[in-house]
């Protein structure tokens, strides 16, 4: 079993992974991840987990052999099971990290409930709201261990628009905009995940507004949906081209547009989030960005980090480390992401079908 030296938390903060090789190595393994599902998002975790440090993915299953081919180049070590009943339930295996297709969400978690491992399950927990209120339901009697992944969660430039807004910087907040559009769907780097353009699963009104939505909850509070319109294909399978929503989030109106369509790449694609404030705005832009404007220009903030993408998934794992180790941390938890899901698929038949 691989022993790693621990990197300096302040190597998080510039966004770089450094092994630090003159720091005494402590001889202790560390806890082992499943991954159940080796597309996009489980080959992302399967690089960053190892270079983060503190947990270690030992075992995969995917029913792809491609996939599970790549990850095989990207962690040799990584033993690769027949079905996902083996790597879960591997007596080695400390939590189980999920991103397969959002149907099966549930059902992976509950299985690895079951074999009381911890749980670390990428969003959404399911398409249908009523199997996945009694997932949570089912999960809260077991008293199993789980979080969500929602991006934003943890990311620099959302703590710094916290701050903003906690400390009265940004002022009295009058709105909040969320604006989304994608030249083609699914995304140039999403081209072999085919259930992402599927109605069914897909969307990116589940995939990528939720991420949003979530932060909206987390910044300030419940959030009710007051009218929604969606546009979908004329044929009965793809997902969403369109969709527009307002909601209320405790006074303060939430709007959000979203679409697809234009040039055939994602090279202009739009995605920002826009909170209006009294004294300041603040733009939240390309997932990991940060500037504010009084009206007289913007400004970049997180100049200091050196790549906040990396930033932000090295503190996504603090943060998931601080779940397992059973301390304060900031992943969301089931209902945070029931909440979510609930308003996603209000959504997404608020139009013409």
């Amino acid at each position: 079993m691989p022993v790693w030296h621990w990197y300096l938390g302040a190597a998080n903060q510039t966004g770089e992974a450094k092994w630090i090789s003159t720091v005494t190595p402590l001889d202790i393994e560390l806890p082992k991840v499943a991954l159940i599902g080796l597309g996009v998002m489980g080959q992302r975790m399967l690089k960053n987990m190892p270079q983060h440090g503190y947990f270690w993915p030992s075992t995969a299953w995917d029913p792809s052999s491609d996939a599970c081919e790549s990850a095989r180049k990207l962690h040799p070590d990584l033993i690769i099971t027949t079905n996902p009943a083996a790597a879960i339930n591997n007596s080695d295996v400390d939590m189980v990290y999920i991103a397969t297709p959002p149907k099966s969400h549930g059902k992976y978690a509950l299985m690895a409930a079951k074999a009381g491992k911890a749980v670390y399950c990428e969003k959404p927990l399911g398409t249908d709201s009523v199997d996945s209120r009694i997932l949570v339901e089912k999960m809260t009697l077991m008293g199993a261990r789980a979080i969500v992944n929602f991006s934003l969660a943890s990311a620099p430039a959302v703590n710094a628009l916290q701050s903003a807004i906690n400390d009265g910087s940004a002022g009295t907040v009058n709105s909040v905009d969320i604006l989304l559009h994608f030249g083609r769907w699914p995304r140039d780097w999403q081209q072999s995940a085919k259930w992402l353009n599927k109605r069914a699963e897909g969307g990116f009104t589940r995939e990528t507004f939720s991420h949003y939505a979530y932060l909206t909850q987390r910044l300030f509070g419940k959030i009710d949906l007051l009218r929604a319109s969606t546009i979908y294909p004329t044929d009965d399978t793809c997902a969403e081209t369109h969709a527009m929503a307002l909601m209320d989030c405790t006074g303060i109106p939430i709007k959000f547009n979203g679409g697809t369509g234009g040039i055939a790449n994602s090279g202009a694609d739009r995605i920002e989030y826009i909170v209006w404030g009294s004294k300041k705005v603040y733009k939240l832009y390309n997932w990991n960005q940060l500037s504010s404007s009084d009206g007289r220009g913007w400004v970049r903030h997180l100049k200091n980090i050196a790549d906040t993408r990396v930033a932000g998934y090295f503190s996504t794992l603090d943060n998931v480390r601080e779940f397992f180790r059973g301390e304060h941390h900031s992943m969301p938890s089931l209902d945070d992401a029931l909440k979510i899901q609930d308003l996603v698929e209000s959504i997404l038949v608020g139009g013409d079908k």
